[in-house]
């Protein structure tokens, strides 16, 4: 009889990551960068108007409120794009539209590097590899976070909120910087913390939103530490700071928009364009990007 290694198959309680929010200044801009250049998709069902923008990434969104002041990751956001060299050609394309703002791009050996208008940084791969049969999509965002918080944002995870984690200590890094810790939110996605010896900007408020399993243990121990932010109905909470189970030291400050698997939104099929459709190139039925 076949023997297999089950526990490569278990998951913790953070079933999946559903959307990060960044505001922005204006939807034009947005528009050259998310849509034309990275391909994205924006959602035509749903915040149509000009107050917000909601993009559709495969599984995930990015949800872009329109504010007068921009958001920015502090770190890296993780994206998987169908085709690097399509997506090279597409941000050439809009360079000269986005001259002004903070947009630059270089090609990797394996990826793409790439700055938006308001300086989120993204880091785009190919399919395959860690990010398993997905063409598009948002596998991790990566912070960056102060010298010796790794570990405990770690036991946060797990400890709160039932989510499997892992650690990695400075020395398995290979740059001497400092530790590292993944919490798995979903299959083949995670948050990652990398520790950072540089100064690291005030938080400006971003948020990303988690579906959990099981919804009211979490809850129960945010609550007991007085870590709620707000109750926002039957359905989801949020909370903000990041803390020490241990000693209940601020580790971290990131909002998270914490839902259940019976939100109506859980699981809402998304529309996705092939961004390598063009009226040149036009195939009766392909107009939708099959996601994997």
């Amino acid at each position: 009889m076949a023997t297999y290694e089950r526990a490569s198959q278990d998951m913790g309680n953070v079933v999946s990551l559903d959307h990060l929010n960044l505001t922005i200044t204006d939807q034009q801009t947005a528009t050259l960068f998310y849509v034309v250049g990275l391909g994205f998709t924006r959602d035509p069902y749903l915040t149509v108007g000009l107050e917000n923008m909601w993009l559709n990434l495969g599984r995930q969104q990015l949800h872009l409120p329109t504010r007068p002041e921009a958001q920015t990751v502090r770190g890296r956001i993780g994206l998987v794009v169908p085709d690097l060299e399509e997506l090279d050609a597409r941000l050439g394309s809009v360079e000269p539209g986005l001259a002004g703002t903070s947009f630059a791009h270089s090609r990797g050996k394996d990826s793409i590097d790439v700055t938006g208008p308001w300086g989120n940084r993204f880091r785009c791969a190919a399919p395959g590899g860690a990010f398993g049969g997905t063409l598009m999509g948002m596998p991790y965002v990566e912070f960056d976070v102060a010298p010796g918080t790794a570990a405990g944002i770690a036991r946060f995870y797990e400890t709160v909120l039932g989510a499997s984690v892992s650690v990695a200590p400075p020395e398995a890094r290979g740059d001497g910087v400092g530790g590292a810790c993944s919490v798995q939110v979903g299959r083949g996605q995670s948050l990652r913390f990398r520790e950072t010896e540089e100064k690291l900007p005030a938080y400006d408020g971003h948020h990303l939103a988690v579906y959990l399993a099981d919804f009211s243990s979490p809850h129960a121990a945010l609550g007991g530490r007085g870590l709620v932010t707000e109750e926002s109905n039957e359905h989801q909470y949020r909370f903000v700071d990041i803390v020490d189970p241990e000693s209940g030291e601020v580790l971290h400050q990131l909002e998270h928009e914490v839902r259940s698997m019976y939100h109506p939104m859980f699981g809402r099929p998304l529309v996705n364009r092939d961004p390598s459709l063009t009226q040149r190139n036009y195939r009766r039925g392909a107009d939708a990007l099959a996601i994997g």
